[in-house]
């Protein structure tokens, strides 16, 4: 099996890529969907998150909002939030892996985690691929994710790019970089030849 991690900067477009190649065949998941589960009520690395960030963190329910903790976590606290979460995701996404080389030892398994190298986990994976795109890009995609005006989009994307590697330091660590600053039909030739090359690689 290919163990291939995938990653980028923040509105870069990682799940368009990761989605695109599970629609090709690849075994697919999302470590930062797996991080929310992770500190979910009960979870394993729920109590540490409240402890560490406070209540003011919690929704009625008692459940993280996710918005409240970035706030706090982004730029300056989230070494802190790494080191509650990423060990438990790291070891799970591990072990899903290893299940998914166990039932598909012929699959190609790939791991979505924005800040899958700055945590160290490159290790894990035989192939890296990293998503780009212009700065820019960037903010649009963003606001338009979330609703901001453009120039506070602007500005927590520059928040949050403050947490992690630079695309060019990103870029300089990867198997494989995909610049995702056109469109998506543009996108689709890109991820094409990218499937082809993995399917090479676990050929060999």
């Amino acid at each position: 099996m290919l163990r291939v991690g995938l990653t980028g900067g923040i509105a870069c477009g990682k799940s368009t890529v990761g989605q695109r190649l599970q629609r090709r065949g690849a075994h697919y998941l999302s470590a930062d969907q797996l991080a929310h589960e992770l500190y979910a009520p009960g979870a394993v690395a729920y109590e540490g998150v409240v402890r560490t960030f406070g209540r003011e963190i919690l929704n009625h329910d008692g459940t993280v909002n996710r918005k409240s903790l970035a706030a706090l976590a982004f730029p300056d606290r989230i070494d802190e939030l790494n080191a509650i979460v990423h060990p438990a995701v790291v070891e799970a996404q591990n072990r899903w892996m290893s299940e998914v080389e166990r039932d598909h030892p012929e699959g190609i398994a790939v791991v979505e985690a924005a800040l899958l190298l700055e945590a160290g986990a490159g290790k894990h994976f035989d192939k890296v691929i990293v998503v780009t795109c212009d700065p820019a890009c960037k903010a649009q995609r963003y606001a338009s994710r979330t609703g901001l005006p453009l120039d506070a989009a602007q500005a927590e994307v520059k928040r949050r790019t403050a947490a992690q590697f630079s695309d060019a330091e990103k870029a300089r660590r990867a198997d494989y970089v995909i610049d995702n600053s056109g469109s998506l039909e543009g996108l689709e030739p890109k991820v094409e030849s990218l499937w082809s090359e993995l399917q090479a690689s676990l050929r060999r």
